[in-house]
C-alpha cells in the first residue's frame, strides 16, 4: 500500500470501496490531496447517469480538515470506447477561509409532525448541500419588465449572480436514509467549521 493511502481513515477508505468505483484510483487522488492532515469528516456521493446507450458514473468525494475542505471527482470517458475504460478523476483543495458559503437545503415531508429527535431525517424527502468558494459563478437572467402592462418597451435583462461551485443532492429513494443523514451531518459540521 502506497504511503499516500494512510491518509485516509478506514470509514473514509471504506466508503470509497464500498462505492465500488474504481476505488484504488479515487483513494489514491483523495489520499494524496489529504497528505498528512487529519480527516475530520468526510462525504462520499456515487451518481449514475444514463443515457440511451450507456450508465456514466460520478464518484463526489468530500473531506473536512482542520483547515481545508478537499473536493475530489472521479468520471467515466466514453468517447474513446475503442481504448478500453477511462476515468478523470481530480481533487481541489479549498483553504477553509476561502469558503464563502455552505447552504444545507433539506426538503421536509409532513413538517407539522417533525419531531427534533434520532429519527427526524427520516422525514427529510431531499437534501442539498450547496458551497461556494468563488471557483464558479453562476448567472440566472431573465428579461426585464415594469409594472405598466401596456408597455411593450424593451427594458433588457435582469439577472442574478450565485456563487455556486458544486451542489450534492441526495435523497432516501436515491441513495438511502443513512447517506442523506450523512450529507446533513457533514453540512452541519462544514458550517460550523467555516463560521469560525
Amino acid at each position: 500500500m502506497d504511503s499516500a493511502a494512510n491518509a485516509l481513515t478506514p470509514a473514509l477508505r471504506a466508503q470509497i470501496f464500498d462505492a465500488g468505483y474504481y476505488p484504488e484510483v479515487v483513494s489514491d487522488a483523495v489520499a494524496r490531496a489529504i497528505g498528512d492532515d487529519a480527516v475530520l469528516a468526510h462525504l462520499v456521493h456515487h451518481e449514475a447517469t444514463f443515457t440511451s446507450e450507456e450508465v456514466l458514473r460520478h464518484l463526489t468525494v468530500l473531506v473536512l480538515t482542520e483547515a481545508r475542505l478537499i473536493v475530489g471527482h472521479t468520471d467515466e470517458q466514453s468517447d474513446r470506447p475503442d481504448q478500453g475504460a477511462t476515468a478523470i478523476t481530480s481533487t481541489e483543495v479549498i483553504p477553509l477561509r476561502q469558503v464563502s458559503a455552505v447552504s444545507l437545503t433539506r426538503v421536509i415531508q409532513n413538517p407539522s409532525r417533525f419531531k427534533v429527535a434520532e429519527e427526524a431525517h427520516r422525514s427529510v424527502v431531499e437534501t442539498w448541500l450547496t458551497l461556494g468558494w468563488g471557483t464558479m459563478r453562476r448567472v440566472d437572467l431573465e428579461p426585464a419588465g415594469c409594472a405598466d402592462p401596456e408597455c411593450d418597451a424593451d427594458h433588457g435583462f435582469s439577472g442574478t449572480l450565485v456563487n455556486d461551485d458544486i451542489t450534492v443532492r441526495m435523497s432516501p429513494t436515491a441513495d438511502g436514509v443513512e447517506k442523506v443523514a450523512e450529507l446533513v451531518e457533514f453540512g452541519t459540521r462544514l458550517q460550523r467549521a467555516v463560521g469560525r
